[in-house]
């Protein structure tokens, strides 16, 4: 932190304190044993019920002070005044890692023993797969939903689909290392144009049956060969390797319409499967990773 936020922060929590001893001092002194009209704070109720400047009672006094005291020894003991860090030395980075620390002494000789199941059994046992769907829980399912049939641009994990591969090494590096998917534009200018991009929109759509491919949607043929078949293959089917969706069978990642692949085709699409490995660990990994293959109705 800059010295000079840490000094503004510092100050203004101690000035702060300072005001609230004095408000509440400045409260607590007696009115006059006396009263006369002029002790009266003009508020008035049913014509005749009229209030008194009274003081506070004491005892409410006190525990504004006890307050005060909690707090003056909060911000000497913990982090409050700035970059000090308290006499205790507390922080919540030191907080976090005791904890983590803790879990994985608790939890890691767990994962281990799992861990070292071969994949098919470790995906099939129901106590890995307990355990499994916890961790899904907690770092998946605001993509892949909680019932991991996915979303919009987030592929569904409970069919036989899978744009990078389902076996243990390519779920694995899917989730420790992350994916990114690149899906560039088809040049305008090789296009020729709108109503030629549109052409190859049919073209792409009837590879998978949805529309049948009149003569100016095959005359695109060679265009997909050149721009789409590195990635999709030539006959449509995909490449695992690279992330190219299969284009011949009935699941979209963004739309099958003719309107959402238009829109691939011209403005190009971008995906990120964000990495969990730091996270994770390899163990966990190797378990989260069974558990989404046990998802599948291809497996």
């Amino acid at each position: 932190m800059p010295a000079f936020w840490s000094w503004f922060i510092a100050g203004g929590t101690i000035l702060f304190i300072i005001w609230c001893v004095w408000l509440v001092s400045w409260s607590a002194k007696q009115g006059p044993v006396q009263k006369t009209d002029s002790d009266l704070v003009g508020h008035r109720w049913d014509g005749d019920l009229e209030e008194w400047n009274n003081p506070t009672p004491r005892w409410w006094l006190y525990l504004y002070f006890l307050t005060i005291i909690f707090t003056i020894a909060y911000v000497i003991a913990f982090p409050g005044l700035g970059a000090f860090d308290g006499v205790l030395g507390w922080s919540q980075e030191g907080q976090y890692e005791r904890e983590m620390a803790d879990a994985a002494a608790r939890y890691e000789p767990i994962y281990a023993n799992f861990a070292e199941m071969e994949f098919e059994a470790l995906a099939a046992h129901p106590d890995a797969n307990a355990l499994g769907a916890s961790l899904y829980a907690s770092y998946c399912t605001t993509c892949h939903g909680s019932d991991a049939r996915g979303a919009r641009g987030y592929p569904n994990l409970t069919d036989d689909d899978w744009i990078w591969g389902n076996s243990e090494q390519q779920l694995y590096a899917s989730i420790f290392n992350g994916r990114t998917a690149v899906m560039p534009p088809v040049p305008a200018a090789f296009a020729n144009g709108e109503a030629e991009l549109r052409n190859l929109t049919r073209y792409v759509r009837s590879l998978s049956g949805l529309v049948e491919a009149d003569d100016a949607a095959e005359a695109k043929a060679p265009v997909f060969a050149t721009y789409c078949a590195t990635c999709h293959g030539a006959d449509g089917t995909g490449n695992p390797l690279l992330g190219g969706p299969n284009l011949t069978d009935d699941v979209w990642l963004y739309g099958g319409s003719e309107e959402d692949v238009y829109t691939s085709l011209a403005e190009g699409r971008n995906g990120i499967m964000p990495a969990h490995g730091q996270l994770l660990g390899e163990n966990r990994t190797k378990i989260l990773a069974a558990y989404v293959y046990s998802l599948s109705a291809g497996r």
